[in-house]
């Protein structure tokens, strides 16, 4: 079964098209990366599945049941715009949203997460005393504390320092181990690189991307060069069979024309520089995101 369903969904906000006929499948039990750039229908399309918001045409079944009917207390959910009443203590503010869900062993499943994410201290402070990142761990927990069966994330990692990240990365993990379908929107393309069992990019409010990196990026093929040289980028210029060098400083990725001979530009870029490492592979999820989504994109514009 698919914990989410969504069969050419529309909607619009005035004149504006924020989502575009658009269809996807949420496999049950799975962590499902859902990318974009800002404005591409994310959020909409995410609030859509809570009802929040309506389609104007199309159909959506979430965890078996039309959204229109659907229970909110399976459904967990971190909005992008983070919200707690500072003026409650943790413990207290996650009771509330644990009981609201109609969640079994409130008090120790609040007490189980405070522990898991080392906020155990901060237990009966008030939210106004947290720190930024305190208070988005408290806000996860907020959405899980109820153990839902699908678990939605609006940009979770925003904001995160990388341990916070990782321990955030790392729950995410065990939630799904336990039987939860977990769908979150990222900026962060390592992230859904290492996170997502499958990844889905809309743009301009249509699907462009779905399914597995490996599948994504198996339509765009072993196009792109890996490597590291004296020089840097200065040494990779006018290369023959290369149409886009971008430099990161310590290493450069050059994306190759058809055709292209990788082992004739390497001998080119040895002629010209002691080249360090070389590699050929398939393009990063963040290269594939700037091709789509860049300004110009397909006129070989930079991020």
């Amino acid at each position: 079964m698919n914990a989410v369903e969504m069969r050419n969904v529309t909607k619009t906000f005035g004149n504006v098209t924020a989502v575009d006929g658009l269809s996807l499948d949420v496999p049950d039990g799975s962590i499902y990366g859902f990318i974009g750039p800002n404005g591409s229908g994310k959020t909409t399309t995410l609030r859509m599945m809570m009802n929040i918001f309506y389609p104007d045409h199309g159909t959506i079944r979430v965890l078996g049941e039309d959204a229109h009917g659907s229970s909110h207390d399976t459904i967990g959910y971190l909005p992008e715009e983070r919200g707690l009443y500072k003026k409650m203590g943790v413990r207290e503010i996650l009771r509330f949203y644990g009981n609201l869900k109609n969640g079994k062993d409130v008090d120790r499943e609040v007490d189980r997460w405070l522990e898991r994410l080392d906020l155990s201290d901060w237990g009966d402070r008030k939210v106004e005393a947290l720190s930024k990142g305190m208070s988005q761990k408290v806000q996860f927990i907020a959405a899980v504390v109820s153990n839902p069966k699908l678990l939605i994330l609006d940009e979770p990692f925003a904001g995160l320092d990388p341990v916070n990240t990782e321990v955030l990365r790392e729950a995410v993990r065990e939630i799904q181990a336990a039987g939860t379908t977990v769908l979150f929107s990222t900026h962060d393309m390592s992230i859904a690189e290492r996170v997502c069992d499958f990844i889905f990019m809309i743009f301009n409010g249509r699907k462009v991307l779905d399914g597995t990196l490996q599948s994504i990026q198996s339509t765009y093929g072993r196009d792109t060069l890996r490597l590291r040289c004296e020089g840097g980028a200065s040494a990779l210029e006018n290369l023959r069979g290369v149409e886009k060098v971008r430099d990161f400083g310590q290493v450069q990725e050059l994306r190759m024309s058809e055709s292209s001979d990788p082992q004739k530009i390497l001998a080119e870029v040895m002629s010209r520089t002691v080249v360090g490492s070389f590699e050929i592979a398939s393009p990063s999820l963040h290269d594939i995101f700037v091709r789509i989504a860049a300004p110009g994109a397909g006129e070989d514009q930079d991020d």
